[in-house]
């Protein structure tokens, strides 16, 4: 006996063909969604590492002129400066997605594949 998705493969290829497309266009979606959510983590954690890296040099000097010039509160300023950029960077690079990527293709492969099972006569 032959499974029905041939007999359909077979006889109208066109649909088949319309399925495939469409999954395509999900999967297109899904990874342009997913593929932004990535970028913007990956530029957050590039200016997280900036302002870390600014911060300890911004501290550094103001050492060097606090041990030259003695104490003023500028000195404690400016490096806080980058600091606060580092921490709120560091906040948006750790922040989670909302929703699982490609959860919609999961979801939609799950239904085909027990369309399928259905069809064979497997419940």
């Amino acid at each position: 006996m032959v499974h029905p998705i041939f007999s359909v493969l077979v006889s109208k290829p066109d649909l088949v063909m319309e399925h495939v497309a469409g999954y395509a266009a999900l999967v297109k979606e899904e990874a342009t969604t997913a593929g932004a959510d990535v970028t913007r983590r990956a530029a957050a954690w590039a200016a997280c590492a900036m302002c870390a890296l600014v911060f300890l040099l911004f501290t550094g000097i103001a050492v060097m002129l606090g041990a030259v010039a003695g104490f003023h509160w500028t000195l404690v300023v400016v490096p806080l400066v980058p600091l606060v950029g580092a921490g709120i960077a560091f906040a948006m690079a750790r922040k989670r997605t909302p929703g699982q990527a490609f959860a919609e293709l999961r979801a939609q492969l799950e239904a085909d594949a027990q369309a399928l099972r259905t069809l064979g006569g497997r419940p």
